[in-house]
């Protein structure tokens, strides 16, 4: 794909003016690295604040009486007990219990909910959503903003200083203030496993706010390859490489995110799989994988067992600047989802060895109070 031929995000002008190596990824021109690289980025996040341009992703309003339950139609999450403010994981899933995307989905009223989606899914969701609940629901695309996330263990600091009161949001709640005197729709999550937030802001705003956020002690621009190390030290998922159709929440260990009530009632797509396999277990399970040496193994590197049977594959792997070697996730069968358990990896021909490892690979920092 041409650079010309790629979309751009209201942030562009700036990566480039900051240093940024542009690649194309989910059909934008997306900054990769920039001067400080990703060694430097990844651990620049782990012990200050890192901003990231996530405006590539879709965001997206659904309203409407009943939305709630609507929308459990098409996921697994128990969204009417979502409470006002808050914020909640889930996932899409077909009739069969595959995963067709991951989301996240804020109750901003009774019959109006926020929608954050993946970049390479977003125009198949929202035609998903459409031919599903289209005739009941209103869903607006809102195609005129942009997502940026600051995340790190002074993302609290930074936010208390532009917005004041930011630093007592509770995690994984929604609220709508302004941040550098731009009015911001602010959640407190990320994809880092560190504290942090990520905000929603009209693209006209975005650089200024981009500006500000960057005026402070301690914060740098991010670019895609430390967000990839990062997500991955922290044991979570990447659509496309860690779940798709081909998994179940359940394989996929997200058999949290599917509550009592939905787990009791279903009515949701692959129902009747998915529950089958939270009853009787799954045929296979997300792991997490250590190499034993200092090697990573890269996706789609086999898994065997000690004797060269193979078990599955890598799906997401590299080394972790704080884990301070390779780490890796996969699909073994269940038999073998045992923290300790000896596996081999074949890397360029060769078995190595490696064990099955407990996630996340660096522990979770998120807001607790």
């Amino acid at each position: 794909m041409s650079d010309t031929s790629l979309l751009t995000t209201p942030l562009d002008s700036l990566h480039r003016s900051l240093g940024a190596k542009m690649v194309p990824f989910a059909g934008y021109a997306m900054p990769v690295q920039y001067p400080l690289g990703v060694l430097g980025e990844h651990l620049h996040t782990r012990k200050s604040a890192g901003l990231f341009d996530v405006s590539h992703m879709g965001q997206a309003l659904l309203e409407g009486d009943n939305v709630a339950a609507l929308l459990e139609t098409l996921v697994p999450g128990d969204i009417q007990g979502l409470g006002l403010g808050r914020t909640r994981y889930s996932v899409f899933t077909n009739d069969q219990g595959g995963i067709l995307d991951d989301l996240m989905i804020s109750k901003l009223s009774d019959n109006q909910l926020f929608l954050v989606v993946n970049a390479a899914c977003k125009d198949a969701d929202f035609a998903h959503i459409q031919a599903k609940i289209g005739g009941k629901v209103t869903l607006t695309i809102l195609a005129d903003r942009a997502l940026l996330a600051l995340q790190g263990p002074k993302a609290a600091a930074v936010m208390a200083k532009l917005a004041p009161g930011a630093e007592t949001q509770k995690f994984m709640s929604i609220a709508d203030y302004p941040v550098a005197g731009i009015p911001c729709r602010v959640t407190r999550s990320g994809y880092t496993g560190e504290d942090g937030y990520e905000i929603s802001v009209d693209a006209a705003n975005a650089e200024k706010l981009a500006q500000a956020l960057l005026a402070e002690d301690g914060v740098a621009p991010i670019g895609l390859g430390a967000r990839d190390s990062l997500r991955l030290e922290a044991g979570l998922c990447l659509y496309g490489s860690d779940i798709d159709t081909t998994t179940t929440p359940v394989e996929a260990n997200l058999s949290w995110i599917i509550g009592k009530r939905r787990r009791e009632q279903g009515g949701f797509p692959g129902a009747e799989a998915i529950l089958g396999q939270l009853s009787a277990g799954a045929p296979r399970l997300r792991v997490g994988i250590k190499p034993d040496g200092r090697a990573p193994a890269r996706a789609h590197t086999e898994i065997t067992d000690v004797d060269g049977t193979p078990l599955g594959e890598i799906t997401s792997g590299g080394f972790g600047p704080s884990a301070d070697g390779p780490v890796a996730m996969g699909y073994v069968p269940r038999g073998f989802a045992v923290p300790g358990m000896p596996v081999k990896l074949v890397v360029r021909g060769k078995a190595l060895d490696a064990h099955v490892a407990l996630l996340p690979f660096v522990p979770h920092s998120y807001y607790k109070g």
